[in-house]
């Protein structure tokens, strides 16, 4: 079983940064696909980032392609979320995922969540 914690998420004005990080419990964080997800009121989760267990795979919304990198470290049991150029729209909570399966960015194949970290862009 894994545990997650996220943390990194605040208010930022429009066209600025912010890192997400997710820190995992367990010894065998890398042996699981991890996603970052996000969710705005009165809105379904969506997909924002997934990243394999070596990082040789990568997925991305478009939504934030170019604008987001997500990144992991196995021996420090973390994933990163890179939030550059942010808008309003990518005001959400924020949630890192982990799968037992494959890179996906299906969040029903996710089986750990985390509790979630509020990211505010204001314009």
């Amino acid at each position: 079983q894994v545990q997650l914690v996220e943390s990194g998420g605040g208010l930022v004005q429009a066209g600025g940064s912010l890192r997400l990080s997710c820190a995992a419990s367990g010894r065998t964080f890398s042996s699981y696909p991890m996603g970052w997800f996000r969710q705005a009121p009165g809105k379904e989760r969506e997909f924002v980032a997934a990243i394999g267990r070596s990082s040789l795979t990568i997925y991305y919304a478009d939504s934030v392609k170019g604008r987001f990198t997500i990144s992991r470290d196995n021996a420090k049991n973390t994933v990163s979320l890179q939030m550059n150029s942010l808008k309003p729209e990518d005001t959400a909570v924020y949630y890192c995922a982990a799968t037992s399966t494959v890179t996906t960015i299906n969040p029903g194949a996710y089986q750990y969540w985390g509790q979630g970290t509020q990211v505010t862009v204001s314009s």
